[in-house]
Order: structure tokens, then C-alpha cells, then sequence
């Protein structure tokens, strides 16, 4: 547990902005080299690590995806030695006030989102909360020397210290979905372990929080038959339905419903329940907001499943997970590819 908590602080701390991951993705391939046969990145940027199955020939190909991606902002104008910025990914903008920021000029710079403070603002005003051509990010330079060192389209990310709460509760900044890759990291850690029968492709994507690019590249080039996407769900807490939640350390949730193959979800839930992990399951009635969605309609179609580790306070600098869930998600994952057979295959298509 103590290497997996030193693995997602170290892949938390970096930045990586959708489209601009290569920080992540060198930490990533440090981490899988030892792990597998083979690591590489494709043309998007995307890591490729291969493992080499055991079994018959030509073998099952199983593909295992978390993004490495981050949202972000990048730079859109200046205004009066402050500067302006546009999101990239999904933003809560509730959330960014009095945020410290990094701007990635031509030198790293620290920042925070400033906007009006409540004396200078009338009451309907404050109750609507802060909207996004409100806020800008103020570095304490003259306009002159900002102007210098940075340009329009550099990129700002969100700064988030790694701290551990309670029990095994962390919290930090792009556990979504650093997690995933902690969890892939996991995986392969067992799998030295284990004999297992499929080639094994852990994939660390890129983009995934601007539209699943990464993932959409990688299973058209790898082109598996199953593919599993590793991302995050939402935790249980106060003043959020307890049905669209999962509770933190009871372990991952298991996808189900249409972006989700119903041979692969069976034998996930299977696996967990032979091996005594508590695997939930997560009803997703249309789009999964995951890689999954770019692996299921690559090529001629690949079988998906979703592993999904509960997460609180998602796309915010402090997202809250119990590591118990990323550990028992890396070992539901080995468990699963040892246990998987050639003939699996045959069983995709009988639904």
C-alpha cells in the first residue's frame, strides 16, 4: 500500500493538461518499463505498455486504459497585468476562486484566481456565485514583465498538494485519473506474479477529458478484444443522492449497461466475487464519460468493461479516494486476466 500511496502522489504532482501530458506520460514509462515487455507512445502521445500473454496462439488481446489528462486553462489575453484564461476540459468555476495556479510561461510562474471580494459585490450577485469572464489569475508581476514571460496560449494548471487524511484517505489534485494509472501500475505489479494467457496492453491515454482522443487512437492501433477502461466514479457524501454515489474503501464499482459488454461485466463481477473483493455495481444507462466510449466502437468493435474507483469533490484540486480501492482494483484486474481463457473470445459473441 505504502508504494502504491508514493506512485499516486508522484503521478498526482505532475502537470498534464489535456494535449500537453509528456510529464506524465516519462513518469508513467519509468514506472511500466520494469513491469512489462515492451513500453512505447504512439503518435498522440499515448503510453503502450505490452505484456506478453502465456496462452495459445494467436493470443487474446486485452487493452487496459486510464487517461493521463488533466483539465486545465490556457492563456487568453492579458488585462491590466492580470490574466485572462479559457478552460480546457470541464470546469465547476464555483470551485477556482482563490485557487493557486502554476502558469507555465517561459519559466514556471505561481498564481491565484482572483476575483471580486464580496464587499465589492451586490447581494444577487453573490448568490448567483462567480462566473467564469469574472475571474483572472493574478501574479503579483508588473504587466510589463508578465507580458515578457508569458504568451497567449501557454498553459495554466491547477496546483494541489498530496495529502493524506484519515485512515488510508488521500486527497490531491488529477486523481482523476492518476488513480487509473496507479491502478494499472497495480495490476502489472501482480501480474509478475501470475501466469496469465492474454497479451496484455496497459494503456496510459491522452485527451481523454476533450473528447477520449487518446484511447481512440490507441484501440484502433492495438485493436483488442476486450478493453477495459479504468477511471472514477463519484463518492459518497453529504447532500448527494446515496444511489448515484459509491462509498470510499468499499471497493471499485464495476460498470453496467450499454457501453459495457455483458460477457466482459459478468466476468469482472465474477472475478471479484471468487477473490472476496467488494466490486458494486454501477448502473450507466447511456454514455460512460470514460475511454470506453472511443474502445467499444474502434474498428469492428471491442468488448468494453469499466473500473471505476469512488471519488469525492471530482475535477476540483482536493479529490478524495481511499487507496483500498486502487489496490483492490489492480489485483480484481490481474485476477481477471489470469483467469481469462483463449476461448473467451467465442463467448463475445453470443449475446
Amino acid at each position: 500500500m505504502e508504494d502504491l500511496k508514493e506512485v499516486l502522489k508522484e503521478l498526482s504532482q505532475v502537470p498534464g493538461v489535456a494535449g500537453y501530458e509528456g510529464g506524465v506520460a516519462r513518469k508513467v514509462m519509468g514506472l511500466f518499463a520494469p513491469l512489462t515487455d515492451s513500453v512505447r507512445e504512439d503518435n498522440l502521445g499515448s503510453v503502450i505498455a505490452f505484456k506478453k500473454g502465456k496462452g495459445e496462439d494467436p493470443p487474446l488481446k486485452v487493452m487496459l486504459a486510464a487517461h493521463m489528462d488533466e483539465i486545465g486553462f490556457l492563456v487568453s489575453g492579458f488585462e491590466k497585468g492580470f490574466l485572462r484564461l479559457v478552460a480546457v476540459g470541464g470546469f465547476d468555476y464555483r470551485t477556482l476562486v482563490n485557487q493557486e495556479v502554476t502558469v507555465h510561461g517561459r519559466e514556471d510562474l505561481p498564481g491565484v484566481f482572483g476575483a471580486a471580494s464580496p464587499h465589492l459585490t451586490g447581494k444577487e450577485e453573490r448568490a448567483k456565485g462567480v462566473k467564469p469572464d469574472k475571474l483572472f489569475v493574478d501574479t503579483g508581476l508588473s504587466e510589463d514583465r508578465l507580458k515578457q514571460l508569458v504568451r497567449v496560449g501557454d498553459l495554466v494548471s491547477i496546483k494541489g498538494d498530496f495529502r493524506e487524511l484519515g485512515g488510508s484517505t488521500v486527497s490531491g489534485k488529477a486523481l482523476d485519473d492518476r488513480a487509473g494509472l496507479a491502478v494499472l501500475y497495480g495490476c502489472l505489479q501482480e501480474l509478475q506474479k501470475m501466469h496469465h494467457g492474454p497479451d496484455v496492453y496497459a494503456v496510459a491515454t491522452v485527451q481523454e477529458e476533450v473528447g477520449y482522443r487518446g484511447a481512440m487512437v490507441s484501440s484502433y492501433g492495438i485493436v483488442p478484444d476486450v478493453g477495459i477502461a479504468v477511471d472514477v466514479t463519484h463518492g459518497e457524501m453529504p447532500g448527494v443522492p446515496k444511489q448515484d454515489t459509491f462509498a470510499l474503501g468499499k471497493g471499485p464499482a464495476l460498470g453496467f449497461g450499454p457501453n459495457i459488454h455483458p460477457a466482459v461485466f459478468a466476468r469482472l463481477e465474477k472475478t471479484a466475487a471468487d477473490h472476496g473483493i467488494p466490486a458494486p455495481r454501477e448502473i450507466i444507462p447511456g454514455g460512460s464519460g470514460t475511454d470506453a466510449m472511443a474502445m467499444q466502437i474502434a474498428r469492428s468493435g471491442v468488448a468494453t468493461g469499466i473500473v471505476s474507483i469512488p471519488l469525492r469533490y471530482m475535477h476540483t484540486s482536493v479529490e478524495t479516494l481511499d487507496l483500498r480501492d486502487v489496490r483492490s482494483a489492480g489485483r480484481l484486474l490481474a485476477f481477471f486476466l489470469r483467469d481469462l481463457e483463449g476461448s473467451f473470445k467465442e463467448v463475445l459473441t453470443c449475446f
